[in-house]
């Protein structure tokens, strides 16, 4: 049983401005910003959706491809994948572009100041979702726009079963485009300022959307999760990390959580709280990939919150 996960592979620089924004930006004079923040601590990071979703499914024993389009400047990310044993045959380089880059920028109030280039992921649609590979199920992550359409063309096509994840790309779609891919996809999840723009853009209720698709995923952050399947509201709590160092890339293990209970037929119940366990591992470290755990550190956290060990 295997998973593609379709999404992006990124750099993320990341940058702290030991100061604060508020103190160097003057109100009247938004019209004509012009401003440089000294940032003496930088730190680059492998990241992007595909690859950190790709990343924990593989730390669970789960068998997940990420899909994705790369630039000319991946050696490193090439060599990093080589050596955490994650499979890199769906990933495409594309020879006139660089790698997606996030260049996040931080201040003393937790204040961010992103911008993204997204490169290569922008020929997303380049690549195809393979009809006759053993792919169990997907997931569409954020990615390129007609990638992301056309992949959920392809996994309907074939028959694939998959998740629906729009995430920070969700505002690339208008209405009846969104229609179209919750239509296509077996499961849908978002994050609740997500799921609520999915709403308004669709015209659907959460009841509406949720009758679409066998379960509907809404993360609340700190206060949990929500599995909505056959009717059914399924409460997921939050599971308390050991530090909260950097919350960037929670999501994206928290759906690897999902992925693994999808692909080994685990219950909603436990497969949400599978999911939180993880996302509470990532939290305690800095970067998307950085952290590290094996099914039993898993079971154990998993006991110590829920009262019972998973069989996995």
């Amino acid at each position: 049983m295997s998973a593609l996960i379709c999404g992006s592979m990124a750099y993320d620089n990341i940058m702290v401005f030991p100061g604060h924004f508020k103190e160097q930006i003057l109100p009247d004079q938004i019209h004509i910003l012009n401003v440089a923040f000294l940032v003496p601590d930088m730190r680059k990071e492998f990241g992007g959706c595909a690859g950190n979703i790709a990343y924990n499914l593989n730390l669970l024993g789960g068998e997940g491809f990420a899909m994705a389009t790369v630039g000319t400047d991946f050696a490193p990310y090439w060599g990093w994948l080589e050596q955490q044993g994650l499979d890199s045959r769906y990933l495409k380089e594309i020879d006139t572009s660089l790698t997606a880059q996030a260049y996040i920028t931080t201040d003393l109030d937790d204040n961010q100041i992103t911008a993204f280039h997204p490169g290569a992921m922008d020929h997303a649609h380049l690549n195809e979702i393979p009809a006759d590979a053993g792919i169990s199920l997907g997931m569409i992550s954020p990615d390129g726009k007609q990638g992301m359409i056309e992949h959920a063309d392809q996994f309907a096509a074939a028959a694939i079963p998959f998740v629906f994840d729009p995430g920070q790309g969700l505002p690339m779609f208008d209405g009846d485009e969104l229609r179209g891919l919750v239509s296509k996809a077996n499961w849908v999840a978002v994050n609740d300022y997500e799921g609520q723009m999915l709403q308004e853009r669709t015209g659907w209720s959460r009841e509406e959307v949720g009758a679409q698709v066998d379960a509907l995923i809404v993360t609340h952050g700190s206060r949990g999760s929500e599995i909505f399947s056959d009717g059914e509201r399924i409460e997921i709590p939050a599971v308390k990390a050991a530090d909260v160092s950097d919350p960037t890339g929670c999501g994206d293990a928290y759906r690897a959580g999902l992925l693994y209970g999808l692909l080994n037929d685990l219950n909603w119940a436990d497969t949400g709280r599978l999911a939180a366990v993880l996302g509470a591992i990532k939290v305690a470290s800095q970067g998307t990939q950085n952290h590290t755990y094996t099914r039993e550190s898993v079971n154990e956290i998993f006991e110590q919150n829920f009262g019972y060990r998973l069989d996995f």
